[in-house]
């Protein structure tokens, strides 16, 4: 299926929703783009609905690395020093899941998010998981890539013993 949008309606775009992912991995999704002015609640229930950043694999500011990659690799590294258990292969099927690799992705239409703390970066976590499993020598920021990797594998490993575990939301 071939889409044409012109550049200026495509701008107004902001939102995406993915369905028909399974648990186990999904073969297929369904991609819907919204426009910015849409509520989340027009969205049908069963949609997993993030916001998307302009550039979604852009670096934050003062963030480290600058590509989906790196952020990995460099959270491996912290992680394997700090005996945090996890692979490549967990965070990236996890981070593809959660943001499709967006660090300023954040989830506005979920329970969190109703009651005011929206899920956020790579790996959607919320501001009380992130500060209680925080990892000390990354950034105090949520929306850092590397922190919220550390982060979020940091707590996947206390709960599901890694985040090679994890193989739906968390």
């Amino acid at each position: 299926m071939t889409a044409i949008f012109s550049s200026r309606r495509f701008a107004r775009l902001r939102t995406v929703a993915l369905t028909g992912l399974a648990t186990t991995g999904a073969a297929a999704a369904a991609v819907t783009l919204m426009p910015a002015s849409a509520q989340a609640a027009e969205a049908p229930r069963a949609v997993h609905q993030v916001t998307v950043a302009q550039d979604t694999h852009a670096a934050p500011k003062g963030s480290a690395g600058g590509n989906l990659d790196g952020w990995i690799k460099q959270s491996l590294a912290i992680m394997k020093a700090k005996g945090i258990p996890g692979s490549y292969e967990g965070l990236h099927r996890n981070i593809m899941r959660e943001s499709g690799g967006n660090p300023n992705a954040q989830n506005n239409w979920d329970v969190n998010a109703k009651n005011g703390i929206p899920s956020k970066g790579l790996l959607q976590v919320i501001d009380p998981t992130f500060n209680a499993y925080h990892v000390a020598g990354t950034a105090h920021s949520v929306t850092d890539p590397v922190a919220n990797i550390t982060a979020a594998a940091n707590y996947a490993a206390h709960r599901y013993g890694s985040i090679d575990n994890v193989n739906s939301a968390y």
